[in-house]
C-alpha cells in the first residue's frame, strides 16, 4: 500500500469569493490518492510581533504552527498583490517560522500555485513565495511551475472548477506533486 501524505495547504485570498480558495478546493478533489490536501486557515493570525511570542503565544498563532507541524508537505495558493505575496500569507510565513530555530516549515516539501485574474498568473506573487520558502528550508518543486491566469473565468456559479484544461492541468501537477513529497520525505 502507498503512504498517504497530508498536505497543508495556505491559501493567500482572505476573500470571501476567493478564486485561490476555489482552486484550493478543486485541487483537494483532484489530487491523487497519495495526497490528502486540508486548508490551513490563516485568516485570524494576529501580525506577528516578536514581543508576543514568549511563554504565551497568541491562541491562534499555536493553533497554526500545531496544524502545520503534523503535514507531511506544504501547497500555497496565492493570489499576487503589486507583484508580491499578500500580506496575510507573508503574515502566516512570518508566525509559521519564527521563534527563530523552530520553523514548522522546514525540510517539508512545498510546491506553490498561483492564481489571478489577469493573463500573467501572479507570476511576481509566485516567485517572491519561492524565495522566502527556500530560505525556510523548504525543498520546492521546481516543474512544472503553475501560473493560473483568468481566473475569474475558470469557476462555475457555485464556486466549482469548469474549465477542463485547468482541471486536466491541475490533475498532472498534483500527480507530479505527489511523486516529489514522496521522493523528498524517503530522502
Amino acid at each position: 500500500m502507498d503512504r498517504i501524505y497530508k498536505v497543508a495547504v495556505m491559501v493567500g485570498s482572505l476573500r470571501k469569493g476567493s478564486y485561490c480558495r476555489m482552486l484550493a478546493r478543486a485541487a483537494a478533489g483532484l489530487a491523487p490518492p497519495s495526497l490528502v490536501l486540508d486548508i490551513v486557515e490563516i485568516r485570524d493570525l494576529p501580525l506577528y510581533n516578536e514581543d508576543l511570542d514568549g511563554a504565551s503565544p497568541p491562541a491562534a498563532w499555536t493553533a497554526f504552527r500545531e496544524a502545520v507541524s503534523k503535514a507531511d508537505a506544504l501547497l500555497f495558493v496565492t493570489p499576487e498583490y503589486n507583484r508580491s505575496v499578500p500580506g496575510p500569507l507573508k503574515n502566516a510565513i512570518d508566525v509559521g517560522s519564527r521563534p527563530y530555530g523552530r520553523s514548522v516549515f522546514g525540510g517539508k516539501p512545498g510546491a506553490i500555485i498561483s492564481l489571478s485574474p489577469g493573463a500573467l498568473g501572479a507570476f511576481g506573487a509566485n516567485h517572491h513565495l519561492r524565495q522566502s520558502l527556500v530560505f525556510l528550508d523548504v525543498p520546492m518543486l521546481q516543474q512544472p511551475e503553475a501560473y493560473i491566469g483568468n481566473g475569474g473565468s475558470l469557476f462555475d456559479d457555485k464556486g466549482s472548477l469548469k474549465n477542463d484544461s485547468t482541471k486536466e492541468f491541475l490533475q498532472k501537477y498534483l500527480q507530479t506533486f505527489g511523486r516529489w513529497v514522496a521522493r523528498q520525505t524517503a530522502a
